[in-house]
């Protein structure tokens, strides 16, 4: 059982000030941040199609043990209809991930703040999501945005396809803390800009605490992403201090 904590991208441009040493050339920028936190969350998926070479050579540029999750591309999630995502889930999965190899963590799904919980829809949505990948077993987390999930059947529907539910912290989502796989998935978007560390130490110790009662279940995710996004590396590093000493 192992709890990560990491980022959300690697590439910002405020941290070549309070995160990456001076001078650091920015083709270096992933395998430093590798170097000070133990997982990534990668973005830039959502937004365009990447190349198998980029995910070849992300996994190249990382130490052993270090794993990255994989964010879904918004044709996959932003749909009216979440049953008519097949085509678009199956690109995904076609277009080079699997090179990521055994660094390739969880695939996060993230859905859009309109889409409400419908049973039968996200049963669906389930069915669509693959359990391997070539060899690779491949694991789930969803994030939900609208209140609607936070209901016994969604909790449950999760439960019965080992799909982790994102624990998302943030002025905007919906708080589920409670486990659905054997693994887990938070994403903290509360740093604030006056706090050197992003997160308070009282926060960050609550936040490990959770992450340890967390990992009697499986591996552990934890990213700092999105709030005060310049302190999102230092908020990560503080975790990481509470978790291993």
């Amino acid at each position: 059982m192992t709890i990560r904590v990491g980022i959300g991208g690697w590439s910002y441009e405020p941290w070549d000030e309070s995160f990456y040493p001076p001078k650091l050339p920015k083709a270096k920028q992933l395998e430093y941040a590798a170097s000070q936190v133990t997982s990534i969350e990668i973005n830039a998926t959502f937004y365009r199609t990447q190349s198998p070479t980029s995910f070849k050579k992300w996994a190249a540029a990382t130490p052993d043990g270090f794993m990255f999750s994989v964010k879904a591309p918004r044709a996959a999630v932003q749909r009216k209809d979440l049953r008519e995502a097949r085509d678009s889930i199956s690109w995904f999965f076609q277009s080079g991930v699997g090179e990521l190899g055994e660094k390739l963590g969880p695939i996060f799904w993230q859905l859009p703040p309109y889409k409400k919980f419908d049973a039968s829809e996200i049963d669906a949505y389930f069915d669509m999501l693959p359990e391997k990948l070539g060899k690779l077993k491949l694991r789930h987390a969803l994030e939900v945005r609208h209140d609607s999930f936070k209901d016994e059947a969604f909790l449950q529907l999760a439960r019965n396809r080992n799909i982790a539910i994102a624990c998302v912290e943030s002025e905007k989502h919906p708080l589920i803390t409670e486990p659905t796989a054997d693994f887990a998935y938070a994403r903290l978007e509360l740093t604030q800009p006056e706090e050197p560390t992003g997160y308070a130490k009282p926060s960050l110790n609550k936040w490990a605490k959770t992450a340890r009662a967390w990992e009697k279940n499986g591996d552990v995710f934890v990213y700092f992403i999105s709030g005060a996004k310049e302190r999102n590396p230092a908020a990560a590093q503080a975790m990481l201090k509470i978790i291993t000493t």
